[in-house]
């Protein structure tokens, strides 16, 4: 059974830093692209990096410059590096798995963990 758990979030002052953390555990972190995904109240979830399993990423333009998406499959760990946030990074941030296999695609969610950037 895949599991993804978040660790990280936090408060955190605009213009600051921070890691989130996502261990993936029950499966080999290489197979799947990871993604993080985050949730604002009234708004659909949203894109905000990913990484392939051969390690090529992609950024939503929000982030871009700011924030950076690695992974360690030895740890089983993909990590999103949050620098110079905003408020408007505020929300909760999820995990995500992907892989494909033929037809069959497998997808996991993490239970997600909240960012708030306030002063």
């Amino acid at each position: 059974q895949v599991q993804l758990v978040e660790s990280g979030g936090g408060l955190v002052q605009p213009g600051g830093r921070l890691r989130l953390s996502c261990i993936l555990s029950g499966s080999t972190l290489s197979r799947y692209s990871m993604a993080w995904y985050r949730q604002t109240p009234g708004k659909q979830r949203e894109l905000v990096a990913e990484i392939a399993s051969g390690g090529s990423t992609n950024y939503a333009d929000s982030v871009k410059g700011r924030f950076t998406i690695s992974r360690d499959n030895a740890k089983s760990t993909v990590y999103l590096q949050m620098n110079s946030v905003k408020p408007e990074d505020t929300g909760v941030y999820y995990c995500n798995a992907f892989l494909q296999i033929a037809v069959v695609k497998y997808e996991y969610w993490g239970q997600g963990t909240q960012v708030t950037v306030s002063s």
